[in-house]
């Protein structure tokens, strides 16, 4: 048979799309969906008899049609009985109740063990095999098994059913990477040259790709760094270097910059599957996500529709972004956001944020360990990773939501009611075990940790409970549905919390902060650093690039580089004569923005004196900037329009405020929009030509001051480290050059950038800012 008609699958992928299964109520499916938990398979494997076998490999061919499959897989045991027959044990793992799960809850496991046991009895000629599942509580080491036996004829039938039903996606995926890879050899750079620094920064993903380590680049703006990074990775996918290529971002302007570069391409011959993950709150058909089959038609029988939905889509579509999938998901009644979900495991590339890789809450838990070592993944903005990993790998509980949950579930469960007790016991014994308001200590918070999971226990045989197959339906919006729904909210945090505790070691820090109506309790991660690496672990490629990932040493230690990992630092793409920066040295210092703010409204008026047209002015904080903006109205000139940043700007009003930066504007117009440094605007727009006249940035963009940037502060000032630039300097000046960076987005730019702070003047801070901005 051709090489080209072998399908090579391991069981447990082959098994799981065929027998996928589950409930999608309010994301509880993802919650409590069984895990690898290697420490609890290995306590299983370590009690087996001196004649048992453990993690025994498996492998069989089977013809199907035009397709010849060889499957293959490791079960997780072999064990030998007192009459010398052979039983497969499959191993499964579970944070939940395993007296809640039943012989037939789950047929995706007897579907693998059933593959593993037909694959053993094939190859060393049995008639008949012994099939076990094996279920254990990750914490209390609790098991459940079920047995059976089965016949080689009846094994082989169910096997091969399985394939056949398998083949027709198998077909498909088949002749769609076929086409995928020779549309990647002929495509072409789609632009007529690289800008300077292009070839070079394309070079080094490609490299880096090959050589299947990481990447960490600073690339200016202007440079073309989406094209630059997905180009070269797509014509390592050609090569069959990688199967899978995903684009993470942090916003959703760097998310349309991808599916534009992925069009882009297409329009020249690509093909290539590429789909867009989007917030499930954001693409939700129901007004209030609420995903139980009662309140939701796409949420019901979801798995009996989906395999039929993704045949269809990618039959017909290659790019699928959000409008492209709602219309499938309509048309085929499934939940539009699991729907993106499990095409992102066939999709070629995924766009979507960070979290869906990094925070273990959301990750992509579904790719298997083979898919991994051929995906690559494109950090854009990586310099936001930092923060946001940090906030991914804290947890937080609040001791109000525990009491609330112990009164109203008295009556109605009285396992939750004294597991949540319990819980709110815990938080005032804190309470009363502090001094003062905030409350600190280096050791994770033990007894707490134990009482949050007995909670999670509790909630989760709660919350498996079907309100309508118990005949109590709750209507929306009612009492007894938002009692559950803080219910299932409570769960969540108390996993997280959970997972947060059993990761927690120096790198972390507990912490309360306590007022008379509340506590609320914080792991929280200091150093994201080793987690990243652990998430990222198993890929092939990470490429992190953005045009201010500076210093590279602090980001390189934060992003978590390993001793393989390249760095390369590209120079601007535009001249020097594009961009005239002066710097005014007036101290913003919080202790002096009073006496400051008569000198700052003359400053900034000089900024646009003799120079009409569009600028931003960045302000370290909403409350300076409100201030001089109230000081400058009262003094602006004739002819000069204001716009003032909002906090919590929906995408109309933030659409709105980019559209006032009219091109061409009228002459002897001047425009100033006022914004906060680190926010909406101050980072991943383009604003082209005469859009942007000018930008004024006040202050060294500094965090505020507070008890968690101390608390890094602290922590890395004792691991040998400048604790100061770490929790504040390193991450102000990143604002700064992000906002600098909106001014010269073109070669035909130009523009008067002006940095307002005395410190810019000192050594320190200078050596931090471009070299054309020196």
């Amino acid at each position: 048979m051709a090489k080209e008609s072998t399908i090579t699958i391991a069981v447990r992928p082959l098994v799981e799309h065929v027998f996928r299964s589950g409930s999608l109520e309010g994301g509880f499916r993802a919650a409590v969906s069984l895990t690898e938990g290697t420490k609890a398979h290995q306590q299983i494997q370590k009690q087996y008899g001196e004649g048992d076998q453990k993690e025994v490999y498996v492998k069989a061919e089977i013809p199907c049609g035009d397709l010849l499959f060889v499957v293959d897989g490791r079960c997780d045991g072999l064990l030998v009985g007192e009459d010398g027959s052979l039983t497969v044990d499959e191993i499964k793992s579970t944070a939940g109740d395993v007296a809640a799960i039943d012989e037939d809850t789950y047929p995706v496991h007897w579907a693998q063990a059933k593959c593993y046991a037909y694959m053993y009895a094939k190859a060393n000629g049995l008639s008949e095999m012994g099939i076990q599942l094996t279920y254990v509580q990750l914490d209390t080491g609790e098991r459940k098994q079920f047995r059976t036996r089965a016949g080689i004829d009846e094994l082989e039938t169910f096997m091969y059913d399985v394939v056949q039903q398998y083949a027709p996606y198998a077909r498909l995926l088949r002749h769609h990477r076929r086409e995928r890879n020779r549309s990647i050899a002929e495509l072409a750079f789609p632009f007529p040259g690289y800008r300077a620094g292009q070839r070079k920064l394309a070079g080094a993903v490609y490299k880096t790709i090959e050589e299947a380590v990481g990447l960490f680049a600073q690339a200016p703006t202007g440079i073309g760094k989406t094209i630059s990074t997905t180009f070269p990775a797509l014509k390592a996918m050609g090569e069959g270097k990688l199967n899978q290529l995903y684009y993470l971002t942090a916003k959703t302007i760097t998310r349309t910059a991808a599916e534009n570069a992925f069009a882009l391409m297409e329009a020249q011959g690509l093909q290539a599957w590429v789909v867009t993950l989007t917030a499930k709150e954001k693409i939700c058909f129901r007004e209030e996500v609420r995903c139980t089959k009662e309140d939701c038609i796409y949420a019901d029988g979801y798995y009996d529709r989906i395999n039929g939905a993704i045949q269809d889509i990618l039959a017909n579509e290659t790019q699928l972004v959000r409008p492209v999938i709602e219309a499938y998901a309509r048309k085929h009644r499934v939940c539009p956001f699991e729907f993106s979900l499990d095409l992102s495991y066939a999709a070629d590339v995924t766009i979507c944020d960070y979290n869906y890789v990094f925070d273990p809450k959301v990750s992509l838990q579904r790719m298997f360990a083979e898919q991994k070592k051929e995906t690559a993944l494109l950090i854009d903005e990586a310099h936001n990773l930092v923060d946001r990993a940090r906030e991914m790998y804290s947890a937080e509980l609040l001791k109000s939501s525990f009491l609330t949950l112990q009164r109203a579930y008295k009556a109605k469960s009285p396992s939750v009611a004294k597991a949540a007790k319990a819980v709110n016991a815990g938080f005032i014994e804190l309470r009363k075990q502090a001094e003062g308001s905030f409350w600190v200590d280096r050791a994770a918070p033990e007894v707490l940790l134990k009482r949050v999971e007995v909670f999670a226990e509790a909630a989760e045989r709660e919350l498996a409970i079907d309100p309508s197959a118990a005949g109590q339906a709750y209507a929306p919006g009612s009492p007894e549905a938002e009692t559950r729904e803080l219910l299932l909210q409570a769960y969540f945090d108390a996993l997280h919390f959970s997972r947060m505790g059993k990761l927690y070691d120096d790198r972390f820090v507990t912490y309360a902060e306590i007022t008379r109506e509340d506590v609320r309790v914080k792991l929280f991660c200091l150093d994201p650093s080793h987690l990243l690496q652990e998430m990222s672990k198993g890929f092939r490629s990470r490429i992190l690039f953005s045009a201010t990932l500076s210093p590279m040493g602090y980001y390189r230690d934060m992003l978590g580089a390993g001793p393989d990992d390249y760095s390369i630092t590209l120079p601007s793409p535009f001249s020097r004569d594009q961009l005239e920066v002066v710097v005014v040295p007036l101290s913003t210092r919080y202790q002096d923005r009073e006496q400051t703010r008569g000198p700052l409204v003359r400053a900034l008026q000089g900024v646009t004196r003799g120079r009409p047209g569009n600028y931003l002015f960045f302000f370290p904080s909403y409350a300076y900037m409100n201030m001089i903006y109230e000081d400058f109205s009262a003094a602006k000139e004739d002819g000069t329009e204001l716009l003032l940043q909002q906090a919590g700007m929906t995408e109309e009003e933030r659409e709105q405020f980019l559209a006032a930066f009219v091109p061409n504007p009228e002459p002897g117009r001047t425009f100033i929009a006022f914004a906060v440094m680190g926010g909406l605007f101050s980072e991943g727009i383009d604003l082209v030509g005469d859009r942007l006249t000018g930008v004024a940035i006040v202050g060294v963009g500094l965090p505020q001051i507070g008890p968690e940037r101390n608390l890094i502060r602290d922590y890395f000032q004792a691991t040998g480290r400048d604790g100061f630039d770490y929790a504040y300097v390193y991450p102000g000046i990143n604002k700064v050059l992000q906002a600098g960076g909106r001014l010269i987005r073109s070669e035909t730019d130009y523009g008067r950038l002006a940095l307002i702070d005395d410190r810019y003047l000192q050594p320190h801070y200078a050596r931090l800012l471009p070299e054309e901005w020196q």
